[in-house]
């Protein structure tokens, strides 16, 4: 039996602020922004980086974000347009900026609740392994195009309020 998309649970508020830190501990940081939208990511490169079937990302707004304690090191494929930061100590991938962008991609299971994320979106379910599946309301076989973004964000805003 498929569930429907009322079955399927929503992105929640963060009860903020909400810190979070790398495996070993010596990365902490607080979030005190609520996430503007929520994703999975399918793609090989979060496939191998995650060591996962998919990546789990909570777009946060720089401004929301801080590092309290601990060095970070810039892993990944080490591009200046996609930067993959991880704990220096224990080489945990906590989030990734894009340059220009407002906002990085903060891998939620870092919280120390991550309890309440569910992604809103999947993105390169092209690439997707086949028993792979996520609640996401919305699936795009590449990243979704620049004008479903805006949509996006307004439904997760409104999922979120009301959750808070």
């Amino acid at each position: 039996m498929t569930a429907g998309a009322s079955d399927r649970p929503v992105p929640r508020a963060l009860a903020l602020p909400a810190d979070g830190g790398c495996r070993c501990g010596a990365l902490r940081f607080r979030v005190t922004e609520q996430p503007i939208a929520s994703a999975a990511c399918h793609c090989r490169g979060c496939q191998k980086m995650s060591g996962s079937a998919f990546s789990t990302t909570l777009m946060v707004p720089v401004t929301g974000f801080t590092l309290l304690q601990g060095a970070v090191v810039q892993g990944g494929m080490k591009s200046p347009d996609l930067m993959h930061i991880h704990c220096a100590e224990c080489l945990s991938w906590v989030f990734t900026r894009i340059p220009g962008m407002e906002f990085l991609n903060l891998r939620p299971t870092m919280l120390d609740d991550p309890s309440g994320f569910v992604p809103l979106m999947e993105t390169c379910t092209s690439e997707k392994l086949p028993w792979a599946e996520t609640p996401a309301r919305h699936k795009f076989e590449h990243f979704p195009p620049p004008e479903a973004f805006g949509p996006l964000l307004e439904e997760y805003a409104t999922l979120i309020a009301s959750e808070e």
